[in-house]
């Protein structure tokens, strides 16, 4: 049978501002990535976030982004590697703090926005990534983008790797995801995000902007919580792949 994570980036909310719909998502997934407070998130959405997720059963997981709250984490930055060595060690500790006083544990890593996205072509900025959380923790699992130089780096560095594909996001022929900046870089319509999944889950196949099919490995799907369809897309997706025969599980039991 196959087997699949379902991830969604939480805890975005910080001071007054609120975003998202943590509570209603973690009923659907099996995963959470959790905001340290420098592309979003502050220390009390941190604690009650990591509450919520230890009362769903959720595996737990670092969401470190680059200092930009202005910018939500989603502009690049010119960042040296061991900027970004510090940038998440330090994020993974803050996140750490919360869960131990909570009695948890954390599950994975998985970097936010511009980081990720840089981390997914430069192999210098992933190999400093996978270092940080290798040091940290070895036994931590490190989300990427499928094929990208991020899963790569975790492998070398002998971290247990989640390859990632995005349920709202359109993909390029190299495997990338489509900038934010062009047309049709985010997905809509619940049915053509659902369609999207469970192809990538049962053929491994995806769809490209170009129209040419490409091969891409699905472990975990993630779902952006601050999007406008983010519950319903949870919800759709869920049912439809446990529909489908494929078992949705959080990743640290599958890997």
């Amino acid at each position: 049978m196959s087997v699949i994570d379902i991830n969604c980036d939480m805890g975005e909310s910080f001071g007054a501002y609120r975003l998202g719909t943590d509570e209603e998502i973690l009923k659907y997934v099996t995963s959470a990535n959790i905001a340290c407070g420098f592309h979003a998130g502050d220390p009390a959405t941190m604690r009650k976030t990591v509450k919520m997720a230890l009362q769903h059963e959720v595996g737990i997981g670092v969401h470190p982004g680059l200092p930009d709250l202005a910018g939500f984490g989603r502009r690049n930055i010119d960042i040296s590697p061991q900027e970004a060595y510090e940038m998440v060690v330090y994020q993974i500790g803050s996140l750490w703090g919360f869960v131990k006083a909570e009695g948890g544990a954390i599950q994975h890593v998985k970097p936010h926005g511009a980081l990720y996205n840089m981390a997914a072509v430069n192999q210098e900025l992933s190999e400093a990534i996978a270092e940080a959380v290798y040091k940290v923790n070895p036994e931590l699992i490190l989300f990427g983008l499928a094929g990208s130089e991020l899963v790569k780096a975790g492998e070398r560095a002998g971290l247990r790797t989640a390859s990632e594909v995005f349920a709202d996001r359109t993909y390029q022929e190299n495997r990338t995801l489509t900038s934010r900046k062009l047309p049709n870089a985010v997905i809509t319509d619940d049915d053509a995000a659902v369609a999207q999944v469970i192809r990538m889950a049962k053929e491994g196949k995806v769809m490209t902007q170009q129209e040419v099919d490409v091969e891409i490995k699905a472990d975990t799907v993630c779902i952006h919580g601050d999007g406008a369809h983010a519950l319903s897309f949870a919800e759709k997706i869920r049912k439809t792949l446990e529909e489908s025969g494929i078992s949705v599980r959080k990743i640290g039991e599958s890997l």
